[in-house]
């Protein structure tokens, strides 16, 4: 089935043509969210989510990019709004502990693990993770798309609607920033 006929199907609400581009994207949606929460449990009810939402938004796809780059953009957004909704409800969370007499841990996140790191390479992989996680948000956005995605600057600049130069420019910013933090990790290191 082609992309316009998968679309068509989609629009008149088809159960095959939805099963079908589930079967086709599940790993990248959840590989991508999986990528930015660092979670498998939230990569899991984020991608449940963005599914939903093109199940119910799909005669809103304009078709001026390609179904999947508007599911990755789904994916990136929901991701980030997750993300920014956790760090909220840790801050109020935070701001509450100082007026309570409890003493409560604050919440520090674990080792991540993610499922395309070959097992020898996971404790590097779980520090590089933790330092991606530090990020600016579209630093980190970008870098995952195009380093565990392995999307093309093209395919970035779309999901993100900005610029090949942009892309590249928040690349080489993340990639300094990670080198920043990753030396200043091992020269901390006994």
């Amino acid at each position: 089935m082609t992309e316009q006929e998968l679309i068509a199907a989609l629009c008149n609400g088809e159960e095959p043509a939805f099963r079908e581009l589930v079967t086709r994207l599940q790993d990248k949606v959840f590989n991508t969210a999986l990528g930015l929460l660092q979670n498998s449990t939230d990569a899991e009810d984020i991608a449940q989510e963005v599914f939903i939402q093109v199940y119910r938004s799909i005669k809103q796809f304009k078709g001026d990019s390609l179904l999947s780059t508007w599911i990755y953009r789904i994916t990136v957004t929901k991701s980030l709004d997750f993300l920014r909704s956790k760090k909220r409800k840790k801050r109020f969370g935070f701001v509450s502990n100082l007026f309570s007499d409890r003493n409560q841990p604050i919440y520090e996140p674990g080792d991540f693990n993610h499922p395309g790191v070959q097992q020898e390479r996971k404790e590097d992989a779980s520090l590089l993770f933790k330092m991606v996680d530090q990020l600016p948000e579209n630093q980190r956005t970008a870098f995952i798309l195009n380093k565990v995605e392995e999307l093309t600057y093209r395919e970035i600049a779309d999901i993100l609607k900005t610029s090949e130069s942009a892309v590249d420019s928040l690349l080489q910013r993340a990639k300094q920033n990670l080198r920043k933090k990753l030396s200043g990790q091992i020269n901390n290191s006994p």
